[in-house]
């Protein structure tokens, strides 16, 4: 699994939704919700939507990697979810905050089919003036809340060295080409590798997909 996350405003969702586009082989995780589907949302396209006893239950038996309250609604991504990417031949991107981050570790940490499949990348602008900059670029929050999310955003960049790599977000072409650097040394590990002599040669008979 690639974990990315970042402040609100910092460019996590472009640069996955790129990362995506140039690699085929990584599929979207998909979100569960526990609320109606708004106008044009289509379950198992755009979430998966359960009703809130239904998702309550699901947390209960532990099927969830991550999940928490948002404004009265629950959201969360299912182990079966990364599971079905895996078993398709693709790697999971998973993108959440930082909060969301912590319980993922948690998660695969205590969960031996998830040990070590794991990549965590925080990004984040290069000073607090550079996000509020971008924030007011987007034109789509109102003074208070873009003041709300500068607030949020320190205490979560102050977390930076909880990630296994930390990228600071420049341009999304930059950024883009970081976070393929890392996918791609993530995946010439020697650990996610097996080989075997053929022909002469070292050739690769299997990757571990993450």
């Amino acid at each position: 699994m690639l974990l990315i996350s970042a402040p609100s405003g910092a460019g996590k969702t472009t640069v996955s939704q790129g990362l995506m586009t140039a690699n085929p082989r990584i599929g979207r995780i998909i979100t569960c919700a526990s609320r109606a589907p708004r106008p044009g949302e289509v379950h198992g396209v755009d979430y998966y939507f359960f009703s809130r006893s239904e998702f309550e239950a699901r947390i209960a038996a532990g099927d969830f990697l991550e999940y928490a309250n948002v404004y009265g609604d629950w959201k969360g991504i299912l182990k079966e979810s990364v599971q079905a990417h895996w078993a398709t031949g693709k790697d999971a991107l998973l993108s959440v905050d930082v909060q969301g981050a912590e319980t993922v570790r948690r998660v695969v940490a205590s969960d031996p089919a998830l040990v070590g499949r794991l990549v965590t990348v925080f990004i984040t602008p290069p000073s607090r003036k550079e996000l509020e900059s971008r924030l007011r670029g987007r034109d789509a929050d109102a003074p208070e809340a873009i003041a709300r999310r500068l607030d949020m955003a320190e205490p979560e960049v102050a977390r930076w060295a909880e990630f296994d790599y930390l990228l600071v977000s420049r341009s999304r072409e930059e950024d883009l080409r970081s976070l393929q650097s890392i996918y791609e040394a993530e995946y010439a590990r020697a650990s996610r590798q097996t080989f075997h002599w053929g022909h002469g040669e070292l050739a690769p008979v299997a990757n571990h997909k993450f």
